[in-house]
């Protein structure tokens, strides 16, 4: 077994999965109405994900143990039974995730020259 050095190990525990990253940019588009249900229209509608509001909720509760999204809990609503929602939004952490997460992307699709994927043959 190969052993990373600690800043690589701690950087490879701190990359996002490719869910947590779309669940990140879902709760900036809703903006202040970041809660579950809004979050899942996103993803269905932006990302054509279908995805149960569970699987959401665990992908928020591990981005929040990682420290880029906070949460808090609106108000009572009469529409909710008097229930209140619990609203997202990112932590300065999570903005800074999200750059360095397009910033990676748009480098490497920069380096990919579109005619070598015609035909599916990339070269």
């Amino acid at each position: 077994m190969v052993s990373l050095p600690k800043q690589a190990e701690m950087t490879m525990q701190n990359r996002l999965r490719e869910f947590e990253e779309l669940v990140l940019l879902s709760v900036l588009i809703a903006g202040e109405e970041a809660y579950g249900v809004s979050i899942q229209r996103i993803l269905e509608d932006d990302a054509g994900r279908a995805v149960s509001l569970g699987a959401i909720y665990t992908a928020l509760a591990r981005l929040s143990q990682k420290g880029l999204v906070r949460s808090e809990l609106g108000e009572p609503t009469p529409v909710r039974g008097g229930r209140r929602k619990r609203h997202y939004a990112l932590t300065p952490a999570g903005v800074a995730q999200v750059r360095e997460a397009r910033r990676v992307r748009e480098t490497m699709w920069e380096k990919i020259h579109l005619e070598a994927m015609k035909g599916g043959v990339v070269r």
